[in-house]
């Protein structure tokens, strides 16, 4: 009689065994489904000229593409300028799409959920952000402002911009690296950068194309041997601070051995007004950071 209620007890015991298992199976396969992309499921945008639309669309860009994108889609430090025709992954609906969904391999543009700027978007969101960001897009693509070979020249020779900034690995590391600047700002900032470079420091705006952002602080410090050095602030602690000087030489310093210590949010950069750089010229070199920022 003890034998058979033990077999009784194995089968049941295996049965149930099994049934766990199949769950296991069927929990593990549906979690794995949910962390799959999105697919495409249509050519095109459903919510295409939906007013409603690209204003939800609005609040879901500001809370999961704003942080890089800048707010209005105009580009920041990481992302370029959404409100240009012209985009360098695709300008159709579903490479918009497929960009926002998959993100970029080798860029900052990571897929879609992968980071902790927001929490991810379901396809329709996805559709309502594209949406949002047709409605801010110009309608024409950018022209060209100038000359760009002409710009160029006077990049790299009159106006002496690749003094302090780099182009595409030429030029110097005092300044921002200017490669991707022509898609990732509005061209009123690049102007306004470039009449007034102080404006958008004094601001707190920072560049954050590198891998820790920095904000190009301007910083003078004398030596207790009474070495004198001006440049920029790479790192600072309460302890320390590191800068690069205006002879791109790297400097770390101990404050409290310092004799002088002063940061501003002045910028080195010197006010390009017309005497120095006429609107023509400024054109000119607005032209060339649109096209190498377009390759």
């Amino acid at each position: 009689m003890v034998a058979v209620n033990e077999s009784n007890i194995i089968r049941r015991s295996g049965r149930m065994l099994q049934r766990l298992v199949r769950c296991y199976f069927l929990f593990a396969l549906f979690a794995t489904l949910g962390t799959l992309p999105i697919a495409v499921a249509r050519k095109q945008n459903p919510l295409a000229n939906e007013p409603q639309a690209a204003k939800v669309g609005e609040f879901q860009f500001r809370s999961n593409c704003a942080f890089c994108h800048g707010l209005g889609a105009r580009g920041g430090g990481r992302g370029p300028d959404l409100t240009r025709a012209q985009k360098r992954h695709g300008n159709s609906d579903p490479d918009l799409f497929r960009t926002i969904n998959e993100g970029v391999p080798g860029t900052a543009m990571p897929p879609n959920g992968a980071t902790q700027q927001g929490v991810g978007m379901t396809e329709t969101e996805i559709w309502q952000v594209i949406t949002y960001i047709r409605s801010v897009q110009l309608k024409a693509p950018a022209q060209p402002l100038g000359d760009a070979a002409h710009g160029k020249q006077l990049f790299f020779g009159a106006a002496a911009c690749s003094t302090c900034h780099m182009i595409e690995g030429k030029g110097g590391r005092l300044g921002p690296d200017l490669s991707t600047t022509g898609s990732a700002r509005a061209t009123d900032y690049l102007v306004d950068s470039v009449r007034y470079p102080s404006r958008r420091l004094a601001q707190g705006i920072s560049e954050a194309m590198k891998e820790f952002s920095q904000e190009y602080e301007t910083v003078k410090v004398e030596t207790a041997d009474g070495q004198k050095f001006t440049g920029v602030v790479l790192n600072e602690d309460h302890f320390t601070v590191q800068m690069m000087d205006e002879r791109e030489q790297l400097h770390l310093f101990e404050k409290d051995k310092l004799r002088w210590y002063e940061k501003s949010r002045e910028s080195l950069m010197p006010a390009y007004d017309q005497k120095m750089l006429n609107d023509k010229d400024l054109q000119d070199i607005l032209a060339f950071l649109l096209n190498v920022g377009a390759r």
